[in-house]
């Protein structure tokens, strides 16, 4: 069996799993997150510890990959998760607007983002973003959409990346 599958996940205090037939639900003091619960694995909770264990030797990857999305969804709802967004170009800025984000990248109109519900966009500064949620995967995905209206371009490195990107400098042409 993979070393990830057999590694149990700590339960913090305050963050109940509930495995029901159809799903596995988590919940803590930044939410609820549930996902639907594969066939092919046993779960076990036992003093604030809960172990996966598949059931033949056909589900020890599903075991391992499902062991890595549950250690996520403790973190997720315990202690959230947050991406950082920078933005680097003259006059690019970032505003929020209630709960929509106006962004304005050198176009001819300013981009209007909506936070979809369970994510939470703050602007600490004009140049900076900050994506947090508590399902990893929705933080990111919202933290790619923002970084897909002006992704970094490589000759000056202006647009929106993510804190501590490396961005891959072209050099220019020469006359």
């Amino acid at each position: 069996m993979s070393r990830v599958a057999k590694k149990p996940i700590n339960l913090p205090k305050g963050v109940d799993v509930t495995v029901t037939e159809t799903e596995v639900s988590t919940k803590g003091t930044k939410g609820t997150l549930s996902i639907k619960r594969p066939a092919g694995v046993d779960f076990k909770v036992e003093n604030g510890v809960l172990t996966l264990h598949p059931q033949s030797d056909e589900h020890v990857a599903i075991t391992g990959t499902l062991r890595a999305i549950l250690s996520n969804m403790v973190t997720g709802v315990s202690e959230g998760f947050t991406r950082k967004l920078e933005l680097v170009g003259v006059g690019y800025r970032a505003a929020m607007q209630g709960s929509d984000l106006n962004l304005s990248l050198g176009f001819s109109h300013p981009v209007l983002f909506k936070a979809p519900e369970g994510i939470t966009i703050t602007t600490p500064s004009q140049t900076e973003i900050l994506v947090s949620g508590a399902d990893k995967q929705r933080v990111g995905e919202v933290a790619a959409k923002i970084r897909g209206f002006r992704p970094p371009e490589p000759y000056k490195g202006k647009g929106v990346r993510y804190s501590g990107e490396n961005i891959i400098r072209k050099e220019a042409k020469k006359a």
